[in-house]
């Protein structure tokens, strides 16, 4: 009988695609494992994870887990949230953007 082996999918973020490779590792693997075997290897700035999680390199891995290599954030989300808001003004946004003239506020 054949060692037991796991499939295991790994997932880079590119820009603009997600680029998916399927590997098969022995039972124990760990992530590092999974990227190595993918021609995956995070440098400093890119984390990776399973199952949008991120985790140590050092983690085991289990029978169809995901293993996802993340990119950094181009702009912090708040900042982006604030911009937005300022563009678009008080009054277009939020809860009771729709209400009709004349009502009173909070309906």
């Amino acid at each position: 009988m054949a060692a037991e082996r796991l499939r295991i999918t790994v997932a880079v973020a590119l820009p603009g695609a997600v680029q998916e490779t399927v590997v098969e590792l022995p039972v124990g693997s760990r992530l590092g494992d999974a990227l190595a075997a993918a021609a995956v290897v995070p440098d400093g700035e890119h984390d990776a994870g399973i199952w949008s999680r991120a985790r140590p390199l050092d983690t085991v891995l289990t029978a169809g887990d995901r293993v996802e290599v993340y990119r950094p954030l181009r702009v912090d989300p708040k900042t982006a949230r604030r911009e937005r808001f300022r563009a678009q003004g008080a009054r277009a946004t939020g809860l009771f953007a729709g209400r009709r003239a004349g009502a009173k506020a909070g309906y």
